[in-house]
């Protein structure tokens, strides 16, 4: 007994000196930042809030004239926080020694990129990483991607984008989590301590920016930039979760949007950006805007000029301008007059000193600036491995009949068609500006590379050449190509169809009103059914798409996304079975446009049941079931779901678990799905929502029983007051292999 209380008191010293080391660090940064703040004029404390997009090559001359001079003499003042898009050691280093050398005070700038599935190596975009459901491999992800973008000076990306949307029209749902708010929440938190890291101030992490805050993701119609108009509840239950989980897990800043909410651009939005993000959540980072987002209130009719729209962020809470020029224009001036409280440039200021004195920049300025890094970094074959492992991961088996897959060894005569199976650039997908085209490895790359005999045909060409900034070329009249790529199926055993949308189809300022396959690529895919049926769709898109016809037609679908560097090697080895899929998607999949948005934790209606042909909830010309629910994906297995049981005995932890068993002849891993349903509420809840889920792996007729633990974080939800409310009740529960299809029973919260 006195051994173990020796120990005891020997590991609560331990603690008591580690916390007041914590303390004493966070006391010796604030205090820093006290010393630093009283030296600051007004003019620098602006030049702080201030980020420059780069503007000219730092290796050669000073520039002269115009905007450059400008920016130039305002880094030389230290009038500037922040760079923008500068990369490589060489330049990093040598903007850094401009301005720590010269300014008065010598504050390090911060170095922000978009970072977004990879600098060099690509992992899959964002939507597909979702799809793996695999948080561990998520956040390897996001710190493979740190490792590499540390390496050419950076430390700041603007990422993870945790916006929830419920609309495949937008072009950006390539960059998030997909629908769901629960899954959304927990890739947030994955991606910020994969980016971040358990140390900011190594060199080989990045602060990390949770966006857009908020609703930019139910922008009206899918439209790029558009107005976002919804109500408290979505906004409080749906749209901020994820940004909360974001803070919780310490993310050292968070970017406003583009769109309006409401009626009141989220740039200068005092609700969300003071009352709720910095104080009811306690946030102690930073706010930037995005792209000239500040500015941008003056032609959304909330600002009068730049000078008003300085004004106007500020006191919402937008710490650093990027790249309009509003703050560092106009802020001091405003601050003078007396339409602008000091104190606010104050807190802005604070904020910003303090993540770069996390990340180390005042320790030492060039810590990113490791040449020898920036060699052996970039392209590792470590992290193609990693890449290949997520990519594995996030490939979502949406059909299978009669076991076409994996390929057999007798099928001697593969053909391959598809422009897209040759392309290994479009597979790297969008948002991936630090990477080298055509670095990706092509489906008929993968394929030779795992020892796979075919032959080839493009087919119709579908897509003009591409690139980042300009708007993909579709081919829609030029059919050469097709007679040869049909004669090539009917000759063959079985045909792997490569096709989709191109990787730049998706993005910022890529929304679609159609869902379908781009071009002629659907009239391909009919007239090589008409010759042989034995066909297997290989998928690579950006989003959801409406695929009516194929998935009735098509025996075998594989949704591939965009895979990133590996794609190629990860398509092959599950086409042979050497990896077998266990994604799920983490949007749904419409059977139309008309049906958008549509998502799974929808709200029941007065009218829900058909008891007539006209009046109830339903369309005219089509199904209400999406074409492939939320949380959808098959498996080269299969698996049965038996003995749902829930204890309720304790009412803090609420135990739900299901047995589930592995009836099919190969391993698989399955992804374990919890659903709940407030049945009544004081404000409605929806059908049921995503709670909780595991991923486990089986063998050929084990079995696995899987708990579940509900507290009061799962069954609680926010009113109107944004008032977080646990209310007594029945509650239905849901566990199964997707959104629409498993074990149900009811429990009583009392």
């Amino acid at each position: 007994m006195k051994a173990n209380l020796y120990y005891l008191l020997i590991i609560s010293l331990y603690f008591a000196c580690f916390n007041n080391c914590v303390m004493a660090q966070e006391k010796s940064i604030e205090d820093k930042i006290n010393s630093l703040l009283q030296q600051m004029t007004l003019e620098e404390k602006v030049g702080q809030m201030n980020q420059y997009n780069g503007f000219w090559d730092v290796t050669g001359p000073a520039p002269k004239g115009g905007n450059a001079e400008t920016k130039y003499e305002h880094l030389k003042k230290g009038l500037v926080g922040s760079m923008l898009n500068v990369v490589g050691t060489e330049e990093v280093r040598k903007l850094q020694k401009l301005v720590v050398e010269e300014t008065r005070l010598g504050i390090p700038l911060i170095f922000g990129y978009d970072v977004i599935h990879g600098y060099k190596t690509l992992a899959p975009i964002p939507l597909a990483e979702a799809a793996s459901w695999d948080m561990e491999a998520i956040e390897n992800s996001a710190k493979i991607a740190a490792q590499e973008a540390s390496s050419v000076g950076l430390n700041w990306t603007f990422a993870p984008m945790v916006d929830i949307s419920r609309d495949p029209r937008w072009g950006r749902v390539m960059e998030g989590g997909g629908e769901d708010t629960y899954l959304g929440a927990e890739i947030a938190k994955a991606r910020v301590k994969g980016f971040q890291g358990d140390d900011l101030s190594k060199p080989n992490t990045l602060a990390a920016c949770a966006k857009h805050f908020a609703a930019y993701g139910f922008a009206e119609a899918g439209k790029e930039y558009n107005t976002a108009d919804i109500g408290t509840s979505t906004l409080y239950n749906t749209v901020l979760p994820p940004f909360k989980a974001a803070v919780d897990a310490d993310v050292k800043t968070l970017m406003n949007g583009f769109n309006i909410l409401n009626g009141i651009p989220v740039t200068g939005n005092k609700m969300l950006q003071r009352d709720i993000l910095k104080e009811k959540w306690g946030f102690d980072g930073f706010v930037i805007s995005d792209w000239s987002s500040v500015g941008e209130m003056v032609p959304h009719g909330f600002a009068e000029d730049l000078k008003h729209a300085a004004e106007i962020g500020v006191k919402a809470g937008s710490d650093m301008d990027m790249e309009s020029s509003a703050y560092v224009l106009h802020l001091a001036e405003n601050v003078k007059e007396g339409k602008v409280d000091e104190n606010l440039i104050d807190d802005a200021v604070r904020r910003i000193l303090r993540v770069k004195f996390e990340l180390g920049l005042f320790e030492d300025p060039y810590r990113y600036c490791n040449e020898e890094r920036e060699k052996d970094e970039l392209y590792h074959t470590d992290h193609q491995a990693a890449v290949l492992d997520i990519a594995l991961k996030s490939i979502v088996l949406l059909k299978n009949d009669e076991n076409l897959l994996p390929l057999k060894k007798d099928q001697q005569k593969i053909a391959v068609i598809g422009q897209l199976a040759d392309d290994n650039n479009s597979s790297l997908g969008s948002w991936r500006l630090g990477s080298d085209d055509n670095t990706g490895i092509s489906v008929l790359e993968g394929l030779k590379n795992h020892s796979i005999n075919f032959s080839y045909s493009q087919g119709p060409k579908v897509f003009e050449d591409a690139n980042f900034l300009n708007e993909v070329k579709v081919n829609e009249t030029d059919t050469s190509g097709m007679q040869e790529a049909v004669a090539l199926a009917k000759e063959s055993d079985v045909v792997l169809m490569v096709l989709g949308e191109h990787g730049f189809q998706s993005g910022e300022g890529r929304s679609r009103t159609k869902l379908d396959l781009p071009g002629l690529q659907l009239d391909l895919l009919k007239a090589v059914h008409e010759v042989n049926k034995n066909i297997v769709l290989i998928l690579m898109n950006g989003r959801p798409l409406a695929i009516n016809w194929e998935a009735e037609n098509i025996p075998a679908i594989l949704e591939t996304w965009q895979l990133g560097s590996q794609a190629g090697n990860a398509i092959a080895e599950t086409l042979l079975g050497k990896h077998n899929p266990s994604g799920k998607l983490p949007m749904t999949f419409p059977r139309s446009v008309g049906q958008v948005p549509i998502y799974y934790n929808h709200f029941s209606t007065g009218r829900p049941d058909p008891e007539s042909t006209v009046f109830w909830t339903h369309y005219g010309d089509e199904k209400n079931e999406p074409l492939f629910p939320f949380g959808y994906g098959l498996s080269y297995t299969t698996f049965k779901y038996t003995d749902l049981e829930i204890d309720t005995n304790d009412q803090n932890n609420i135990k739900v678990s299901a047995t589930v068993q592995n009836t099919g002849k190969v391993v698989g891993k399955e992804v374990v799905q919890l659903y709940v349903h407030d049945k009544v509420a004081s404000v409605v809840r929806p059908v049921k929502e995503l709670k909780g889920f595991q991923k486990i792996s089986l063998a050929p007729g084990a079995s696995q029983k899987v708990t579940f633990v509900l507290t009061n974080k799962e069954l609680g939800f926010y009113n109107h007051d944004y008032e977080f409310v646990v209310e007594p009740g029945t509650f239905g529960v849901m566990v199964g292999t997707n959104s629409q299809e498993g074990l149900t029973d009811t429990f009583v919260l009392k």
